[in-house]
């Protein structure tokens, strides 16, 4: 399983951080810390869970909008949940 450990950041053009990871079911992840995210300004970290088209999904079990104020920890908690998902199919 992937964990906070295996993300590469880049410079977010907001600035601050990202990184996209995407995950042998179809879907991934987006990690950001920037001054406009959720938790950004306290060092924390936000998560969004992302389709096979690399775009937002609302629409998973793992939560049906983005993640805040998350430790590298819960970052990695909720990696290893998107990647327990079910593969699933597009259109």
């Amino acid at each position: 399983m992937k964990t906070f450990e295996d993300l590469e950041f880049r410079e977010h053009r907001m600035g601050g951080i990202q990184s996209v990871m995407m995950f042998d079911n179809g879907y991934g992840v987006s990690v950001i810390k920037t001054p406009h995210s959720y938790g950004g300004k306290r060092g924390q970290y936000e998560l969004a869970v992302l389709d096979s088209s690399e775009s937002i999904t609302y629409n998973t079990p793992v939560t049906s909008d983005v993640l805040g104020y998350l430790s590298e920890k819960e970052v990695t908690r909720y990696m290893i949940e998107v990647q327990k998902l079910l593969t699933f199919n597009l259109k």
